[in-house]
């Protein structure tokens, strides 16, 4: 009789999610079938259930190319067409090229991709940026509350790093500028100039500036450049997180080759100070981002009052004229959602199918990122893959608990035969893409 039994690899490295993710699999597979290991050399047979759930650089993936019927993984192993800014980008522009009445069109705004290494090339790597163009053309004489603001992305940035604001051609040349990397001869002065202990904390007070919200070397070079959502969608004075912007934080789980789930329990993510749109305020606009930067981890302290669960927020909001009064934004909010993660997701598997490759024998968590702005209509940002759990905090804890175990129902329970009724366990999954990509 074949070994029923599935063998688990769970080391996550993340003091936050691994307790959380024991218990989710401890809660919903039976007892005598799950087993716990620590290497894949004690299966009793290379042909045993083994599941692993880990950081993306310690899968085992040749095991889990060579044992597909029976290996299960918790991370696609291609999908930058979805994680990577540019990438991204470009998925979005094939496939509205051949579907141009997607969703997409409507709630992912278009980008500007160029690639530089230093400013002096930046005119040569804006050739045929003709949307920045015209836009700093238009904004030419014009005070700076009037005119049309950027977003400024490193393409393989995360947590926030390099992201710029700017509305003219010289704005954006100067954001460069302050990158370049010193000449050989302010190295050399340096150099005479700092030695021994000296040296090493200037060191590391270099390494420091590229730990907030700046760039570092390996992020350089590819970029993308979007309009800036404003205005965004503020919560009343009433609410804790009043008059600052926000950006829900939505996971999503993807399956096999395809499906593809959204989890109705969501976060809102605020930013650490009142917004102020851009051009508004007396000093440089990239000074002070915190009121632009909806991103947690750039905020100190214990983020008191910057992460609520979206459906706590008032369901009824009087500066919403594009929703009925009496209805709730949220509920037209999360089918604006489903529907735009559903496509993008489409998008890449079909459009972008070298840089997007689902595995029957594999299931992913993305933390998709949406803007709603000041009608009601949602924008995806980005998708982030592996994305940080921990920013939930403790009060919250609970929805991360309910999404893996709802992962073990979705992804994990049918690939080992185990599977119930249609979401049964996991109602809070919300089914948005099922497709056939024919692969076995």
């Amino acid at each position: 009789m074949p070994d029923q039994k599935i063998y688990a690899r769970i080391d996550y490295e993340d003091k936050y999610v691994q307790p959380l993710l024991l218990e989710a699999l401890e809660a919903r597979l039976p007892p005598e079938i799950l087993v716990l290991i620590n290497d894949t050399s004690v299966l009793p047979s290379p042909k045993s259930n083994l599941l692993q759930w880990r950081q993306y650089e310690s899968i085992d993936l040749d095991f889990l190319s060579t044992h597909a019927e029976t290996s299960l993984a918790n991370s696609f192993i291609i999908r930058k067409a979805l994680i990577r800014k540019h990438y991204l980008s470009a998925t979005v522009s094939h496939w509205l090229t051949k579907n141009p009445d997607s969703v997409l069109n409507s709630h992912v705004k278009p980008s500007v991709e160029f690639e530089v290494d230093f400013a002096e090339f930046l005119d040569d790597a804006l050739i045929e940026a003709y949307e920045l163009k015209e836009s700093w053309a238009r904004n030419e004489g014009k005070q700076p509350p009037e005119r049309q603001w950027w977003i400024l992305k490193p393409g393989m940035s995360d947590r926030g790093q390099g992201i710029r604001l700017f509305s003219l051609e010289e704005e954006l040349t100067e954001i460069f500028t302050e990158w370049d990397p010193p000449s050989d001869d302010e190295d050399d002065d340096d150099a005479a100039e700092h030695s021994g202990d000296e040296a090493v904390a200037k060191a590391e007070r270099d390494e420091e500036d590229d730990s907030g919200n700046g760039v570092i070397t390996s992020q350089l070079r590819h970029f993308v450049a979007q309009p800036y959502i404003d205005p965004p969608l503020l919560m009343p004075p009433s609410h804790p997180s009043a008059d600052r912007k926000f950006h829900i934080r939505t996971y999503v789980l993807a399956v096999g080759a395809l499906k593809v789930y959204v989890y109705k329990p969501m976060l809102a993510l605020f930013a650490g100070q009142p917004y102020q749109a851009p051009g508004t305020s007396s000093t440089d606009a990239n000074e002070n981002l915190s009121a632009h930067l909806t991103n947690t981890c750039l905020q100190t302290g214990e983020r008191e009052g910057s992460v609520h669960a979206f459906w706590s927020l008032p369901s009824t909001l009087p500066s919403l004229t594009s929703v009925s009064s009496g209805d709730d934004w949220r509920e037209s909010a999360f089918k604006q959602i489903c529907t735009t993660t559903g496509q993008i997701f489409e998008a890449a598997a079909r459009s972008m199918s070298i840089h997007f490759q689902p595995l029957p024998n594999a299931f992913e968590i993305y933390g998709l990122d949406f803007m709603v702005d000041a009608s009601g209509t949602v924008w995806l940002l980005e998708v982030n893959a592996f994305p940080d759990f921990a920013q939930t905090g403790d009060e919250l804890q609970g929805l991360v608990k309910g999404l893996f175990e709802s992962v073990v129902y979705v992804g994990i329970k049918p690939f080992f035969g185990l599977g119930e009724a249609r979401n049964a366990g996991a109602e809070d999954m919300v089914e948005v893409l099922d497709i056939d990509l024919g692969r076995r």
